[in-house]
């Protein structure tokens, strides 16, 4: 475990493993600690990077909306600062770090050797707001104010996160804090911002030729959601594969189905 600066903001990073490297970024609102069933069946085989963005886990508050082409940067400059590792990677996101991910696939070809997408966000005709960000910062000054995040913040989580296997002193360390809430709110209000963005990204900044691209599904019974992801896969000439059973927190219900995309992902990258 170990911090290090990027653009300011001190980050939280957890370095694991041997091997060629993969970087894990989890959904809205979810700690480094969500990768924890993956690492173990990755570790053997690959460099597990996992870090929190600014306002997520152990961070520090960001000092800026989130941005898609921003994101990817973060990702760039993590690396750098862990180690110089600048040999092609592994990007595995979930959720909505799935557009952050495929973010860094596009403006970083050369320093990408495949990515995974785990229940990655989709958004076909994303609406972008622009009283959001300016909501969201007063609405996280109001509630941490209020004392809400101490009182409510570990009873969301556990809410949110069904059979939570992480500690309850690691959620009451993380989840009882503004920063948190205050970093979940934000990126949250730049959802439609940062997905529009990335829509954008695609029409000018096209995936490496033969890039290695797995979009890891949790349908959970939903066609719609099915239907999505694999309209997803195809727009990005991606292997598809369902996880089932499992729900959206797929490094949790299936961390088998995560490390198994993640390691044949890096096989066809060789």
């Amino acid at each position: 475990m170990t911090f290090v600066r990027i653009g300011g903001v001190a980050h939280h990073v957890v370095v694991e493993g041997s091997g060629p490297v993969c970087v894990l970024s989890a959904g809205l609102g979810l700690s480094w600690f969500d990768w924890d069933p993956v690492v173990p069946l990755l570790a053997p085989y690959r460099t597990v990077v996992r870090f929190d963005r600014p306002g997520h886990g152990l961070s520090a508050p960001a000092t800026a909306p989130p941005t898609a082409a921003g994101e990817a940067d973060r990702i760039a400059s993590l690396l750098d600062a862990v180690g110089g590792h600048r040999a092609p990677v592994t990007v595995v996101g979930h959720s909505i770090a799935g557009f952050h991910a495929e973010a860094f696939a596009r403006l970083h070809p050369a320093r990408t050797a495949a990515l995974v997408l785990v229940d990655s966000s989709v958004e076909e005709h994303p609406r972008p707001s622009r009283t959001a960000v300016a909501a969201s910062w007063f609405l996280g000054g109001t509630l941490a104010a209020a004392g809400v995040p101490a009182a409510l913040g570990p009873t969301v989580r556990r809410a949110a996160v069904r059979s939570d296997p992480a500690p309850s002193a690691l959620i009451r360390r993380v989840y009882r804090t503004s920063r948190v809430l205050r970093g979940t709110l934000l990126e949250n209000a730049r959802y439609g911002a940062v997905a529009a963005e990335l829509l954008a990204l695609r029409d000018r900044y096209p995936l490496r030729p033969g890039l290695p691209v797995t979009v890891l599904a949790a349908p959970d019974g939903s066609t719609r959601w099915e239907r999505r992801q694999r309209a997803l896969a195809r727009r990005l000439g991606a292997h598809y594969e369902a996880a089932v059973p499992s729900g959206h927190l797929v490094m949790l219900d299936r961390p088998d189905a995560v490390a198994r995309a993640v390691l044949r992902s890096g096989q066809v990258a060789a």
